[in-house]
């Protein structure tokens, strides 16, 4: 995955963009010297938030009222409950995170209350649903490593850890650069047209912003596409979908849509790219 890391500044879930890889260097993952666990120490979650600090800060400009400057540290209130996926590069540093993935179970999310995301969306349907749902965030790469095998070392993590939980439904907010609707009318509008949740899982913005910018037949897939950050378009590839209206978040200078993955849908190409990583 080649990453590209302008196009989404917000540390949700995908803030950083990498386009598939082949599968032959799917495959030489086998052979790496990476290492990926959930985070078992608190030594361990501060290397993450060391790595996040490193990219949503010095390198996209980001900021929250935890954060850490003195010590370097990119914080705040959930992490306590947040697993925290690592990859760490054996060869490298044993000490020193390269790679992580946050992820929050529903069981987990009732010690805090609420998800992440509900900052921006009510997710009601997704609550309602009976299914088993895990919020992803803070998804990041090291710069050494981007453009290899790394994000799919995480995705590996990601896939077993769904396998272990029987997760149903992976949601989360992704962002567009900026805060200007007509600048992605197209891309907004390819998503409400043919990518909205069904109602039953459908989250709602809070502070709604209309994708239905332009009609249908007037939609040009290959712009759309185009002004589409490109994770947010693998995650399409993926069965994923968005919730109902944008929430432009002015702090972050972002556009930002709530994806929702159902797992079952995924197809058996991309189940098998999204899982057999190694």
């Amino acid at each position: 995955m080649c990453w590209h890391p302008l196009e989404c500044i917000k540390p949700d879930l995908l803030v950083l963009s990498q386009p598939l890889v082949n599968m032959a260097d799917i495959v030489s993952c086998k052979e790496s010297n990476f290492e990926i666990r959930i985070a078992s120490s608190s030594e361990e979650i501060m290397a993450s938030q060391r790595l996040r600090y490193k990219v949503f800060v010095e390198e996209l400009g980001g900021d929250g009222a935890l954060v850490d400057h003195s010590n370097k540290l990119e914080v705040d209130e959930f992490d306590p409950f947040f697993d925290h996926l690592i990859l760490i590069d054996k060869a490298r540093n044993s000490e020193e995170v390269i790679g992580v993935y946050r992820v929050l179970r529903d069981e987990k999310m009732l010690e805090i209350g609420r998800f992440y995301s509900e900052t921006e969306y009510d997710l009601s349907a997704l609550r309602k649903s009976g299914l088993r749902l895990l919020e992803l965030g803070r998804s990041c790469v090291h710069p050494d490593y981007r453009g290899g095998t790394a994000m799919y070392q995480l995705w590996q993590g990601l896939s077993d850890y769904i396998n272990e939980h029987k997760i149903d439904i992976l949601f989360g907010v992704a962002s567009f650069h900026g805060t200007s609707l007509n600048s992605y009318s197209q891309a907004l509008s390819n998503l409400y047209h043919f990518h909205t949740a069904p109602v039953e899982l459908l989250p709602r913005s809070l502070a709604h912003q209309d994708m239905n910018i332009i009609t249908p037949d007037k939609v040009d897939k290959k712009i759309a596409l185009k002004n589409t950050p490109p994770l947010i378009k693998s995650y399409l590839r993926l069965g994923g979908m968005v919730g109902h209206g944008a929430y432009i978040d002015t702090k972050f200078n972002t556009i930002d849509v709530c994806l929702v993955m159902e797992v079952s849908r995924m197809s058996n190409r991309h189940k098998e790219i999204y899982s057999k990583a190694r």
